[in-house]
């Protein structure tokens, strides 16, 4: 049976697969239950949906395997050398667990710049589709090893919403040490409530997240989930939060097990959802109400309605839109770079031959490289 989440039946799903839930204390993979959990797959496939796993462990299992302290995380260095061994690990079981139910498995390793480059993205996007097209069950995980501290996702929560966006995929299960999103700490509050349902992301919601992991193990939490869930609704992708902790998570899911479910909006323009997704950006425009307003109404950002420019970027950047509150309400591509940007800030339209020299562009972003968020 497949499950629906949110408005349709989810023909293409991505499950992620927190650490805490694939490596016990002493480093060992929890094979047992593993074994459950890819059962799932199987039967789902079975059935005809398309999956892609998204997994993390490689540096627990790594840690373990070196007898690194702290878990492989005291150092980028360690981390780096620990999710290189324990990868290995990592491939070698899920294959051999997919190949006993029939199904083959493939590796993907990512870096953020795969999924924040254009064409790189791109790249990672039609790999993906033609291994799931083929039956095959694509295994990813940041490529550890070769991340830095200051360029990478960090969690695999955000990857896992990056990806589901790559394949086109309707769907993604976090599958987590907890069991959704609370009103307030249940750990700390007895009286904090479950949410089932989140139609929209708000700061209410943001501000219910909570710092850290439960085990200690992962690297993220719940605010890396609801970031996560931001960026699968961008691409019109349902996102919910499940719990693991119990053999056959997904069937256990589709026979009413609960969580919290994150609601897309809707569909969006593949490239502009790749906009909304992105994690880096460089820069900022500051604009006034009226120009939110304008924007909202559909209009491109001309560099009248900037009131101000932060940062240095190139043309053909990602910014960040900025309100009078000090919240983004956007993003796009800038057409200018940023000391031109700095020149023409607040100008009219008519006066910015004599500003910069040259024939300008109209826009300072256009609303066809623009998202709102």
């Amino acid at each position: 049976m497949v499950p629906a989440l949110g408005r349709d039946a989810a023909q293409r799903l991505v499950v992620k697969v927190g650490s805490a839930l694939l490596v016990d204390a002493a480093g060992n993979v929890r094979r047992a239950w593993l074994e459950t959990l890819v059962a799932d797959i199987a039967a789902r496939m079975a059935s005809g949906q398309q999956i892609a796993i998204v997994s993390s462990g490689a540096i627990a299992l790594g840690a373990r395997r070196l007898k690194l302290s702290k878990g492989g995380r005291a150092s980028l260095e360690d981390a780096q050398a620990a999710a290189a061994t324990g990868q290995i690990a990592l491939s070698q079981c899920w294959a051999e667990l997919l190949g006993a139910h029939g199904l083959t498995a493939a590796q993907m390793l990512v870096t953020l710049d795969d999924l924040e480059d254009r064409r790189r993205y791109l790249n990672a996007s039609a790999t993906l589709q033609r291994l799931i097209g083929l039956g095959v069950v694509p295994v990813i995980n940041e490529n550890d090893s070769v991340a830095t501290a200051e360029i990478r996702f960090g969690d695999n929560d955000r990857l896992a919403a990056r990806i589901a966006q790559a394949a086109g995929a309707q769907a993604v299960v976090l599958l987590s040490d907890v069991d959704g999103l609370y009103t307030s700490d249940p750990a700390r509050n007895a009286k904090a409530e479950r949410i089932d349902r989140v139609a929209r992301i708000d700061p209410a919601i943001v501000a219910m997240a909570g710092g850290g992991t439960s085990s200690g193990m992962g690297s993220g939490g719940m605010a890396s989930k609801i970031e996560a869930a931001q960026i699968a609704s961008s691409a019109g992708v349902d996102l919910m939060i499940v719990s693991g902790l119990h053999d056959h998570p997904l069937e256990r899911l589709a026979r009413g097990g609960c969580g919290t479910l994150f609601v897309a909006d809707g569909a969006t323009r593949a490239k502009k959802a790749w906009l909304a997704g992105r994690l880096t950006v460089k820069g900022s425009v500051y604009v006034d109400a009226g120009a939110v307003k304008a924007l909202k109404g559909g209009a491109s950002l001309l560099p009248a309605g900037a009131k101000s420019i932060d940062g240095k970027f190139a043309r053909g950047d990602v910014l960040p839109i900025v309100g009078p509150d000090g919240i983004a309400i956007a993003r796009g591509l800038s057409e200018y770079d940023s000391a031109d940007a700095v020149r023409i800030a607040g100008k009219r339209s008519d006066a910015l031959s004599a500003i910069l020299g040259y024939a300008p562009r109209a826009a300072l972003i256009h609303r066809d490289h623009m998202v709102m968020l």
